[in-house]
């Protein structure tokens, strides 16, 4: 087993090499995915088909922002699997703020995740709305962000302006086709990208095929 830095985990399930983050709530699974036991501690496989920052990490992503303790702010939560491995990295002294606005998929996440994990907020409100997010407290170390809309950009920058601290960090979700069908992925990655050059340093932009099929990552820091 590799530890890296962030608390991130190489475990072998089956014979092949698989990532994974300590498990918060040892015994409990939220999408069957595997739980591999390593002395006296629980590890929870983590399948980059169906998580978006597992696709990142997968393919080559240099930083990872959220670590032990981190306060992270999670826009377009969902039902939750990401926000799992999430909630494993930051441990029980960091906190996820989980948002989301459909109340169906909102209350699958409270049943299967935070319900759980007394280290996850759900917020159940429209990204478009940031200072109707009551339950958040203090600021915020990183931003994470991915929602399917036309101007997903700018709903990352108005919730980064609200809650991010100087310097801290926007990992945003670009899914192309929600944006324009028509033109180029990558085409459309560059300038979203543009769209943050004001207000940010940009690290890295990850391609996150073959996990997500036109879908990309922008990872960067506010100034």
């Amino acid at each position: 087993m590799e530890n890296e830095e962030g608390n991130i985990f190489w475990v072998k399930v089956e014979g092949e090499r698989r990532l994974a983050t300590l498990n918060l709530v040892p015994g409990n699974q939220v999408y069957k995915e595997k739980l591999v036991k390593i002395k006296d501690e629980e590890f929870r496989a983590w399948d980059p088909y169906r998580s978006k920052l597992g696709a990142a990490i997968m393919n080559g992503l240099q930083v990872l922002p959220i670590v032990r303790k981190s306060r992270v702010l999670y826009l377009g939560v969902s039902t939750g699997t990401t926000a799992s491995h999430v909630s494993d990295i930051v441990g029980p002294s960091g906190v996820v703020f989980c948002v989301e606005h459909t109340s169906r998929v909102a209350r699958e996440f409270l049943d299967r995740v935070a319900s759980y994990r007394a280290n996850i907020v759900p917020i159940l409100q429209d990204a478009r709305n940031p200072k109707e997010y009551f339950a958040v407290y203090g600021t915020i170390d990183v931003v994470y962000v991915d929602i399917a809309q036309p101007d997903q950009t700018e709903i990352a920058i108005l919730n980064c302006k609200t809650f991010l601290k100087k310097g801290g960090h926007l990992m945003l979700v670009i899914k192309t086709r929600s944006i324009d069908v028509t033109r180029d992925p990558a085409e459309i990655t560059r300038a979203e990208a543009k769209k943050l050059q004001h207000d940010f340093e940009i690290i890295q932009e990850i391609n996150l095929a073959p996990y997500e099929r036109d879908h990309s990552m922008i990872i960067a820091k506010l100034l």
